[in-house]
Parts: C-alpha cells; sequence; structure tokens
C-alpha cells in the first residue's frame, strides 16, 4: 500500500457504493508518485498551457487556464516546478488564493494525442524569485511543491489541434500586442500607469 494520501470520506463514501476501493487504492500503489519522472517532465515541459485549481482561506474554488510557449512551465527539482504569472485583468484570483491557502491542483494535457497529467501540491508566489530574469513578461514566479503525480485515464479527452500560438504570450523577441479591452475608457482609467495600454 502507498503512503501517498489520495482519499478522503468523501471518496471512501462512493468508492464503497460503486465497490471501486480495492481500484483506486491499486491507481495509487501502481500510478500515483511525489517526485516527477523524465517523461512527466518532458510532457510538463512541451505544454503551452494548464488548468489551475486553487482555493480561498474559506475553501471556494476557482479554476483558471494558464497559458504560454512551450516551456514556460519548468521542473526545476525533483519533486518542484515553476510557471511565470503574466500580466492578466488585475484580479489576482488565483494568485490572490495562493497567499491564503497553498494548496493547488494543476491539469496538464495533451489534445492532439490524448493525454493528462495531474499534480497536486503547495503552491508559493515570489516576486524576488530568481527565475524572474528567465522568463520574458514574468510579474511573478509560482512554485509548487508536489504532494502527488499521477496521470489520468485519456479516454475522454477530446481530440483537438492547436491552429496557432496565442500573440500575447512572451517570449524573447517579441512584444504582446495591448488587448483590445484594455483601451476601453471604462477601463483605460483604472490602469496602473506601468501597464503598457496605459500609455498605447
Amino acid at each position: 500500500m502507498s503512503d501517498i494520501e489520495m482519499y478522503h470520506d468523501g471518496s471512501r463514501q462512493l468508492q464503497e457504493r460503486f465497490e471501486t476501493r480495492r481500484l483506486a487504492d491499486r491507481l495509487v500503489e501502481v500510478i500515483a508518485h511525489t517526485t516527477f519522472t523524465d517523461a512527466d517532465r518532458a510532457f510538463i515541459e512541451s505544454r503551452p498551457m494548464f488548468f489551475l485549481a486553487t482555493a480561498d482561506n474559506e475553501g471556494r474554488p476557482d479554476c483558471s487556464y494558464k497559458g504560454g510557449r512551450p516551456g514556460f512551465i519548468r521542473v526545476v527539482e525533483p519533486g518542484t516546478l515553476a510557471f511565470p504569472s503574466y500580466d492578466g485583468n488585475g484580479m489576482f484570483k488565483s494568485l490572490g488564493n495562493i497567499l491564503v491557502n497553498p494548496y493547488v491542483g494543476m491539469l496538464f494535457i495533451d489534445f492532439e494525442s490524448p493525454k493528462r497529467l495531474r499534480v497536486n501540491g503547495r503552491a508559493s508566489a515570489h516576486e524576488d524569485d530568481p527565475l524572474l530574469a528567465e522568463f520574458v513578461g514574468a510579474q511573478i514566479i509560482v512554485r509548487v511543491q508536489a504532494e502527488v503525480i499521477f496521470p489520468n485515464c485519456p479516454r475522454y479527452v477530446h481530440k483537438m489541434q492547436v491552429v496557432e500560438e496565442s500573440p500575447y504570450a512572451p517570449c524573447e523577441g517579441h512584444t504582446p500586442p495591448v488587448p483590445e479591452w484594455k483601451t476601453r475608457p471604462v477601463f483605460r482609467e483604472v490602469l496602473p500607469r506601468s501597464d503598457p495600454a496605459a500609455s498605447a
């Protein structure tokens, strides 16, 4: 039996109801781990996006799409990954949650040759992280210490193709355009002075 704790009373209640407890335990034994394999690293670092689940200090959830150029998520230690937080809408829902509740869930998906990987762990946000210099356009670096890493069966992942990369994703030698919504007077008048849209 693995010492990775993945289930609580709610999970166990449904596993007992549908007679899947032994299967659920076997899955943890066989596929769950706490350090990234070479295959995990290659998969994560090839992804141009992932989904990030966070919750506030009262447990109210939030789920966010995070996108960039492949390589914007990095495995930096055997059990730690890092990614940049780029300019957004200024709400700081995900990062705000991380400041009061470090537990996160991350879902990485390959839609072209269906595959998915989940990472659950504890996140921290750093404005002075040494990696900031390596990510063009980064405001903050988020580091996630993995508590469990596990693949999921991809059978319900719809096969899709990336048509083009977003021109808003920062990278070396490229200045992203100003998003149209930030040029509207209702938003422009409240932009921080440092926002490129403020002087556009």
